[in-house]
């Protein structure tokens, strides 16, 4: 028998390879079918190379290309001076708290807009993903539906572009974080980040797939252990807190909906879900921001290692229940 889901990716930089490994391991299950699969920022570039890789290439074929990717985007940066130092590499936790080039570029970009430091807009993630997708091949696939969300920086709305919508440009605009790149403009209008507004959105999958499961892969801690009291855990922590706040109000809206189906009320339009997670909050709980730029290959497969084990330990756990019922407790981890 076969089980259908969906599956929602956040962004979090360098911390999407978690995401990675968890992909890479429900790739290996053949009796799972993915039916539409939404993501933003470096879940965006998640997404992206899951739905290219199997229109081109089946489930080897995906698995293959993510490999590539995050191979290939740690070789790019392994050629910048933004490096773990060798005190940081000691510790092990992919934090980059000794490395005098990461405090250096967040003072400059306090200091200086892209505009100024980067008015060409050099951007080798791009080259990057020119490198690997076609992305006019990939817009005819009927393999999976993608969804990439963006946030319109006139009109502060999140903007999600489909599978027939999606171009280089628009996966670069879910992953353009404004202190480093200028907005991404397509049709007249200027993109940043999606995870301000969507990290991810869940209504694509729920308006626009057959599916009831939608499976969300998160990366950014929700609760942690302590109250932040240095100026970098604040600052960790504000990171976090907005870039769950759109999830949170979302995951929100959907129990509210399944309050009213299981009050009976229904117009029509609504619909029961079945919500699973896969949460590494525990792991990522002491990691911090800087560690989302570290794309040192070491810390990379660390977070691959992590993500496999998480997803198999969901599977094991929760296999049975994909299309029977929700394994993920809205309440307790959203409200």
């Amino acid at each position: 028998m076969y089980k259908t889901i969906d599956i929602a990716l956040q962004g979090g930089g360098s911390h999407g390879a978690f995401a990675w490994g968890v992909l890479e391991r429900l790739l290996e299950v053949r009796s799972l079918v993915i039916e539409g699969v939404c993501g933003t920022s470096a879940g965006a570039m998640n997404a992206t190379m899951l739905a290219y890789g199997m229109h081109v290439g089946g489930r080897q074929g995906a698995i293959d290309i993510l490999e590539k990717f995050w191979r290939k985007a740690s070789q790019y940066q392994s050629q910048t001076f933004l490096q773990p130092s060798w005190l940081d590499r000691m510790f092990g936790t992919g934090r980059l708290d000794y490395s005098p080039a990461y405090y250096w570029l967040d003072y400059f970009t306090m200091a200086f807009s892209p505009y100024q430091f980067n008015p060409t807009d050099i951007n080798p993630l791009k080259d990057l993903l020119e490198e690997l997708v076609d992305f006019e091949e990939l817009r005819r696939t009927e393999v999976i539906k993608l969804f990439v969300c963006a946030t319109n920086v006139r009109t502060a709305r999140a903007k999600v572009f489909t599978t027939q919508e999606i171009t280089a440009d628009a996966v670069m605009a879910s992953a353009c974080l404004p202190h480093l790149f200028k907005a991404v403009e397509i049709d007249g209008e200027a993109y940043w980040d999606g995870g301000y507004m969507g990290n991810p959105p869940i209504f694509p999958l729920i308006d626009d797939t057959e599916t009831e499961d939608i499976l969300l892969i998160q990366i950014n801690p929700i609760n942690i252990t302590k109250v932040p009291r240095t100026a970098i855990e604040i600052r960790d922590r504000i990171n976090e807190l907005s870039f769950n706040a759109s999830l949170m109000h979302e995951m929100r809206r959907i129990k509210f909906v399944q309050r009213l189906l299981e009050l009976g009320v229904n117009d029509g339009r609504l619909r029961q879900l079945h919500i699973h997670n896969i949460n590494p909050e525990e792991e990522m709980n002491n990691m911090g921001v800087s560690s989302k730029l570290n794309t040192d290959w070491a810390f990379i497969q660390k977070l691959r290692r992590i993500g496999r084990r998480k997803a198999e330990e969901w599977l094991e756990l929760n296999y049975d229940k994909i299309n029977v019922e929700s394994t993920c407790d809205i309440r307790a981890t959203f409200l």
